[in-house]
């Protein structure tokens, strides 16, 4: 297949998906592949088989349009919805997989901690993600978060923590006192842009007080 507007001096990716994920890649009469190109001008070739191939073009602006939609596309492979996926066109946004088998020892240890990370009726991952208002996904053999960064390595760490052993409450008590770190921080760069604003609205004030004063004159 040749694509017109490809620009050969631009990084081309490839990466293979499950089988069962390339028709939510694709989405319904193409609309997913078709907002991915669109939003980044990138050009995606899918086959049947999973594999997928990035093709940058001279549409693309964004110099990491090709790698965002490698994630994108990975996310939507690790069992991201379409919409969650998108959010990594943001510089803000980031992708983390966990493979868990670095964890496990047999099939059998496998799905014992999948289960540790999804819980009873799915209430431990609810709960990460609530407390790092992150995205979590347990497909397959991983476990992938999407968030904005800081919030991810909260949110990978409780996961890391849960496949070594740690007990929930303990999890949940690290994922507690971070999310109070990440408010306190939050409020203190709140409050910073409030003063800044605040002397830069004085300054134009100032401004425009001189300048009617040299008007009057």
């Amino acid at each position: 297949m040749v694509f017109k507007n490809i620009d050969q001096d631009k990084n081309i990716e490839i990466l293979k998906i499950p089988r069962e994920r390339v028709g939510v890649l694709i989405g319904k009469k193409g609309s997913v592949k078709k907002t991915i190109e669109k939003e980044l001008g990138v050009k995606l070739e899918i086959d049947e088989d999973g594999t997928v191939t990035i093709y940058g073009t001279d549409k693309q602006k964004d110099p990491l349009a090709v790698w965002k939609a490698k994630d994108i596309v990975r996310a939507i492979g690790r069992g991201f919805n379409p919409e969650i996926a998108l959010k990594l066109v943001s510089d803000e946004y980031v992708l983390e997989v966990i493979d868990i088998e670095d964890y496990a020892g047999s099939e059998k240890s496998l799905r014992r901690l999948k289960g540790r990370v999804i819980g009873k009726e799915g209430k431990s991952r609810r709960y990460i993600e609530e407390l790092t208002e992150s995205n979590v996904s347990v497909y397959g053999k991983t476990v992938s978060i999407v968030g904005e960064h800081d919030s991810v390595q909260i949110a990978k760490e409780a996961v890391e923590m849960l496949l070594r052993g740690a007990s929930h409450a303990k999890t949940f008590k690290f994922l507690e006192r971070e999310r109070q770190k990440i408010k306190k921080t939050k409020f203190e760069l709140w409050k910073k842009k409030s003063e800044v604003d605040e002397l830069y609205e004085k300054m134009n004030q100032n401004y425009d007080n001189y300048e009617n004063e040299d008007f009057e004159d």
